[in-house]
């Protein structure tokens, strides 16, 4: 298996461009564009507001911006030519050490605009890149953001070192002390890429036995008949501190995008005794790259294995709408927007008083989805509401069953009061009769026990 000593120092070169912004508060320059040809619920402003966030979120220091309205990007800067020489004033007056842009640029355009202002130029997905480098904690984690990283720079080597084009010898080692890579006349910059394309190869077969090992975990949690019900919503809308009011968890909670990365999973009861398990999944934001949905479809394949989703919405967010928007047109390139889904509008602790009145013009005002369940993870507030809705979420998926267990088979009555809705109980001369609702897969069970049953 690749991944020794040699590729570690041979990637040492490369690994200096995937963290731009390691130097402590450097001065950075945003600049966005409003495409009129292209149909967004976000406006510029708000748009480059958020971009503003991820800076800081990095350990940039924002000391101004500009935007221009185009019909569409241009080619050779995707700004115009008159808003470079803008930047390049502001630069002179700023003295900013990097200018990022609020859209994904082409190679091209990277190169170009760094010609032409003399410094460094990132663009929204290498600082999302860079933010969830710096907050990967799990050996997953770290590896779905390497290959995402990796695969974004490739195409990008030639601009990042200047040596790139010079001619080597027949043989010999590269820079990084890789023995054998080197052919006859090949540049350098075939050399970089090759080693990366091996790293690139190495780091899918790591997330292929990840892959291998979550499909085991969850044939094996299907068979147990635990429900998953996974938390999604917008970066920074309360995913984690609500997972902490369900379970305890401990999750790192901080008021900044992209706080926590890594999926976690507990055990939660519901109010009639059923277990299910909770799914705190990375945040969404708009201009995802597809380099990170690429990368962490292990991961996101627990909101497609999901029997509920949460969305959860910080309704005192400005953006809130935005935000649900993209978050559900993110929902569909996963394939998963025809899930059960309850709408979860939080952080009710900061509105004045937590009248339902109060909450239902903030969700006329924002244009919010009527059917809600309004809560407050700081303060633990609504979270029973929101138990009892899962557990009536999850019983319209069941089966209804009627039957009647041995007594000598309790053992039964428990996993259907853990996996199932116990709506009555009588004991009787033969045994426990039971009327109630099961998941699917749990029927095999409980048939031979069946006196009758509702739709199979």
């Amino acid at each position: 298996m690749e991944g020794g000593a040699t590729i570690e120092e041979d990637m040492d070169r490369a690994g200096k461009q995937l963290h731009p912004t390691e130097a402590p508060r450097l001065r950075a320059f945003l600049v966005g564009a409003e495409i009129t040809s292209k149909q967004s619920p976000w406006k510029v402003e708000d748009s480059l507001q958020e971009l503003a966030l991820l800076a800081d979120t990095a350990g940039l220091e924002v000391v101004g911006q500009l935007y221009q309205t185009l019909s569409r990007p241009v080619p050779k800067f995707f700004i115009g030519p008159g808003k470079v020489q803008q930047v390049a004033a502001m630069h002179a007056e700023l003295a900013f050490d990097v200018v990022v842009f609020d859209d994904e640029l082409t190679p091209a355009q990277t190169w170009n605009l760094e010609k032409e202002l003399g410094i460094g130029v990132l663009d929204r997905t290498a600082l999302i890149l860079d933010i969830f480098a710096q907050h990967a904690r799990t050996h997953e984690g770290r590896i779905q953001v390497e290959l995402a990283q990796y695969e974004y720079l490739l195409p990008r080597l030639r601009r990042q070192w200047t040596h790139l084009e010079r001619q080597t010898g027949q043989g010999g080692t590269s820079a990084g002390g890789v023995v054998g890579l080197r052919g006859p006349g090949e540049t350098q910059l075939e050399v970089d890429r090759r080693v990366i394309n091996r790293r690139i190869n190495w780091l899918k077969q790591q997330l292929a036995d990840v892959h291998r090992h979550r499909e085991l975990y969850r044939k094996q949690r299907r068979q147990s008949g635990i429900p998953v019900v996974a938390l999604v919503g917008y970066t920074n809308a309360g995913k984690s501190t609500l997972i902490n009011a369900l379970t305890d968890a401990g999750v790192h909670v901080e008021d900044r995008l992209f706080a926590t990365l890594d999926p976690t999973t507990r055990k939660v009861h519901l109010p009639g005794g059923r277990e299910v398990l909770v799914t705190d999944t990375v945040g969404f934001i708009q201009k995802l790259p597809t380099q990170l949905v690429a990368a962490f479809h292990a991961t996101l394949e627990e909101i497609s294995e999901a029997d509920v989703l949460l969305h959860v919405i910080d309704m005192t967010h400005p953006n809130a709408r935005q935000q649900e928007r993209t978050v559900d047109e993110t929902l569909e390139r996963l394939g998963v927007a025809d899930k059960p889904t309850l709408i979860v509008l939080n952080k009710a602790d900061r509105l004045e008083g937590q009248h339902e009145e109060t909450i239902g013009h903030l969700v006329s005002e924002q244009g919010l989805p009527r059917t809600y369940v309004a809560i407050s993870s700081q303060l633990r507030w609504g979270l029973e509401t929101l138990l009892s809705r899962i557990e009536q979420t999850l019983s319209m998926g069941m089966i209804e069953l009627d039957a009647l267990i041995p007594y000598h088979r309790t053992d039964l009555v428990s996993l259907w009061r853990t996996h199932g809705v116990l709506e009555s109980q009588q004991f009787e001369a033969e045994g426990t009769h039971i009327r109630g609702r099961l998941p699917g897969e749990m029927m095999k069970v409980f048939d031979r026990f069946a006196i009758s049953s509702g739709a199979r």
